[in-house]
């Protein structure tokens, strides 16, 4: 397949680690950097993450267990709730959602040069933090096909006003017997939207293009 792909492994936040009582550079048992105990962020961005091969060893896992596995994909630049209205309703019919995040290069091809907004790892961050979302993996391409291919989801959804044939991957899926599914947009909600809303309230939407 030849992408870079790198995978979020949901944990608690609890699991996170915590600085010792009077230590500044504390060591951290998960790996991650002493350095950035003051930002979340890169805290996350350090720490390992699972290669595609690992994610379908825990697709593989669950599916010994009889258990449905989701898919989903998308840039998920500023978040808002119709995303997670979408995420929620995909995830209520399965045990296992997996979110496919479009890396920053692949979000500029379909979204034009002033997108996105917030950097790959962030994004994935976000999404991973959501409740119904089980795993989520970045990748370089324009579309998630090859990574749909190397799943087999037992269920592709997709938010929006698609046709299900108009889906990518759809054919794929519905080949070997798995099931697709369109959620309607949560009215009013949408990244687009909520940009133009910042720049009218800055007076400005300059670079904002959606």
């Amino acid at each position: 397949m030849g992408e870079n792909w790198s995978v979020w492994r949901i944990t608690p936040s609890s699991s996170l680690p915590t600085p010792p009582s009077g230590s500044r550079k504390p060591t951290s048992p998960s790996g991650i950097s002493s350095a950035n105990w003051s930002s979340p962020i890169s805290q996350i961005a350090e720490a390992p993450v699972l290669s595609l091969p690992r994610l379908l060893k825990q697709v593989d896992r669950l599916r010994k267990r009889k258990k449905r596995v989701a898919f989903t994909n998308g840039c998920f630049d500023l978040l808002h709730a119709g995303h997670l209205d979408t995420l929620e309703r995909i995830k209520a019919k399965a045990d296992c959602l997996i979110v496919a995040v479009n890396s920053d290069a692949s979000v500029r091809r379909l979204k034009g040069s002033s997108r996105p907004l917030v950097p790959a790892r962030e994004r994935a961050r976000l999404v991973a933090a959501l409740k119904p979302v089980d795993y989520v993996i970045l990748f370089a391409e324009s579309t998630p096909l090859n990574l749909i291919r190397a799943v087999r989801p037992d269920l592709l959804g997709k938010g929006g006003d698609w046709q299900k044939a108009e889906i990518v991957g759809a054919d794929v899926v519905r080949r070997y017997g798995g099931k697709v599914l369109v959620i309607p947009f949560l009215k009013g909600h949408s990244t687009t939207r909520l940009i133009e809303k910042i720049c009218n309230a800055r007076g400005s939407c300059h670079g904002a293009d959606a």
